[in-house]
C-alpha cells in the first residue's frame, strides 16, 4: 500500500487587496525533491470542488506536490462553509486580481516552512487550469518565468465571453448583473468594475497576443473534450493555431467537468478526468 500523501492546508494574503485566501499542498513525502504542480479552478469553482482533492491525492501518488488555491474573491470565506458565501467579494473579482493571487502563491511556496525543502523541486513548476482558470494560467506563464511548463483543461481563450454592446450599455448604467449558479441557485453578482480592469489591462488579459509573443518554447498541452457544452472545443483549437508547438489532446465523449460534479463522494476519479490527469502526468514527465 504507498504512502498516504502529506496535506498541508496554508492562508495567503496579497498586496493587492485585504482579503486571504486558502492554498493546500498533497506530496507523498519521500525525501525526494519533486516537480511542483498548481491546479487554478475555474469560474464559480473552488479548490475542493467535486473530485479535486481526490485529484490532488492522484497527483501526489504520481511523484508531484500538487498544490491548488481557492483565488481570494471567488466567493469562498477562509474558515467559512467551503461554498460560495462572500456574494459581495464574488462580485469585486476581476481577472488582475486572479493573476496576481496566482503569483502571490507562487511568491509564497518557496518560503512555507510546513513544505520540506527536501520534497520540492521549485525548478520543475508547472500550471494546470480549468475552464477560466486555464485561461489564467496561459497568462500567468507568459508573464512569469517561473513557470516552466503549462496544461489547460477545457480552457477559454479569450477573458471577453462576448459581452454584447446591449449588455454593456446596461451593465454600466446600473453597475452589476447577476449570474445564477445552477448548481445552488444563488443569483451571483457581476460588478462593472471586471470591465473596466479588463480595458485597462488589455494586454495583460490578451490570451491570443500572450500566446503568440510570449510562449513561444514553453512546453503547452491543450486538453479539451469534444462534448464540452460551456466552452466550445473550438476554444482549444483557437489556442493551438495561436501556439503551433503546443500539443493538442482532445478527448471523445467528454464533457466540461471531465465526469465531476459537486459534491464527489468516491475515492476514485471519474473516468474522464483521469484521462486528462493521465495524459498530463506523461506530458509533465517529458517536459519538467
Amino acid at each position: 500500500m504507498p504512502t498516504q500523501p502529506t496535506s498541508v492546508d496554508f492562508v495567503l494574503s496579497s498586496t493587492r487587496h485585504s482579503r486571504p485566501f486558502a492554498a493546500d499542498a498533497r506530496f507523498v513525502a519521500d525525501g525526494r525533491p519533486k516537480p511542483v504542480v498548481v491546479f487554478v479552478h475555474g469560474f464559480k469553482g473552488f479548490k475542493d470542488w467535486g473530485h479535486f482533492n481526490v485529484l490532488a491525492d492522484w497527483f501526489a501518488y504520481q511523484g508531484f506536490v500538487f498544490v491548488k488555491l481557492n483565488l481570494s474573491h471567488n466567493g469562498l470565506v477562509v474558515g467559512g462553509t467551503g461554498d460560495l458565501e462572500d456574494l459581495e467579494a464574488f462580485g469585486q473579482n476581476n481577472f488582475s486580481l486572479e493573476l496576481d493571487d496566482i503569483g502571490a502563491l507562487l511568491d509564497y511556496l518557496p518560503t512555507a516552512e510546513s513544505i520540506p525543502a527536501a520534497e520540492v523541486d521549485f525548478s520543475r513548476l508547472a500550471l494546470i487550469g480549468h475552464s477560466r482558470g486555464g485561461g489564467l494560467v496561459l497568462l500567468k506563464t507568459a508573464e512569469d518565468p517561473r513557470v516552466q511548463a503549462v496544461v489547460t483543461w477545457a480552457a477559454i481563450s479569450d477573458v471577453n465571453p462576448g459581452w454584447s454592446e446591449p449588455l454593456m450599455q446596461q451593465w454600466q448604467q446600473q453597475g452589476v448583473f447577476h449570474v445564477e449558479n445552477s448548481r445552488t441557485h444563488q443569483q451571483l453578482p457581476l460588478y462593472f468594475q471586471i470591465v473596466e480592469d479588463y480595458h485597462q489591462n488589455r494586454l495583460r488579459l490578451d490570451i491570443r497576443h500572450n500566446l503568440r509573443r510570449k510562449l513561444r518554447g514553453r512546453p503547452l498541452l491543450i486538453i479539451h473534450g469534444d462534448q464540452d457544452e460551456t466552452v466550445p472545443m473550438q476554444r482549444a483549437q483557437q489556442l493551438k493555431q495561436w501556439q503551433p508547438t503546443a500539443e493538442l489532446l482532445v478527448l471523445p465523449s467528454v464533457t466540461h467537468n471531465f465526469g465531476g460534479a459537486h459534491p464527489w463522494s468516491s475515492t476514485k476519479l471519474p473516468a474522464e478526468a483521469l484521462q486528462a490527469a493521465e495524459a498530463t502526468a506523461e506530458f509533465l514527465r517529458r517536459v519538467l
